[in-house]
C-alpha cells in the first residue's frame, strides 16, 4: 500500500463513521417521533370513544349543557392530536426521505472508494 492510499484511507472510514453516526441519530429521532404517534393515536382513540360516551349520555340526559360543554372539550382534544398527527407524519416523512437518501449515497460513495 503506498503512502498516498493509506492517508486516504482514514479519511474514508471518518466519513463512513460519520455517516454511520448520523444514520444512528436519525433512526433514534425517527424512533422516538414513532413512540409519540403511537401514544397521540391511543390518546385520540380513546377522546372518540369518551366523546361517543358523552353523546349517549347526552341523548338520554334532559340537561344537556354541561354534556355538551365536555364534548365541545374532547372535540377541541380531538381537532388539537389530528393537527399534531399530521404535522408530524407529513413534512418529517419528506425530509427523512431526502436524508436517508442523501445518507445512502454518501454510503455508497465510501464503498466505492473503498472498493477501489
Amino acid at each position: 500500500m503506498s503512502s498516498s492510499e493509506s492517508s486516504a484511507n482514514p479519511n474514508h472510514n471518518l466519513e463512513i463513521d460519520q455517516a454511520l453516526s448520523e444514520v444512528e441519530q436519525s433512526l433514534k429521532e425517527l424512533e422516538n417521533r414513532y413512540q409519540q404517534i403511537k401514544q397521540d393515536w391511543q390518546k385520540k382513540s380513546d377522546l372518540v370513544a369518551e366523546k361517543q360516551s358523552l353523546e349517549q349520555i347526552k341523548s338520554n340526559n334532559l340537561q344537556k349543557d354541561p354534556i355538551k360543554t365536555q364534548i365541545r372539550q374532547v372535540q377541541k382534544e380531538l381537532d388539537r392530536l389530528e393537527l399534531n398527527l399530521e404535522s408530524m407524519l407529513l413534512p418529517d416523512l419528506f425530509w427523512q426521505i431526502v436524508r436517508f437518501v442523501g445518507i445512502g449515497i454518501l454510503v455508497g460513495w465510501g464503498l466505492k472508494e473503498l472498493a477501489t
